[in-house]
């Protein structure tokens, strides 16, 4: 299974990397993007993981990291929509679904 990102959670993973990377250094944005990886290769073999939330979507948190992805399993693969702060502006991405 293949996955695609929406343009806006493209910019939100290379948001939440580059603010690890000022943070904490080159080292924790990696094991950010290890982590993102490390979800991606579990959705891809079991799409139906995340929990269910309302329009068939499903959210699968992050590990050490507080974010989740918002996601679509699909015919042709996942569909990742969102990955978004767990804290920080709930529900913004309602308009992208």
């Amino acid at each position: 299974m293949t996955y695609s990102l929406h343009s806006e959670a493209s910019k939100e993973l290379a948001e939440a990397a580059e603010f690890y990377r000022e943070r904490g250094g080159i080292a924790l944005a990696r094991a950010f993007l290890n982590e993102f990886e490390r979800v991606i290769s579990l959705l891809e073999r079991y799409p139906e993981l995340g929990t269910l939330a309302s329009g068939g979507l499903r959210i699968q948190p992050l590990r050490r990291f507080p974010y989740s992805m918002v996601y679509r399993p699909a015919r042709e693969g996942l569909q990742i929509l969102v990955i978004g702060h767990q804290h920080r502006r709930p529900h913004y991405w309602k308009g992208r679904v």
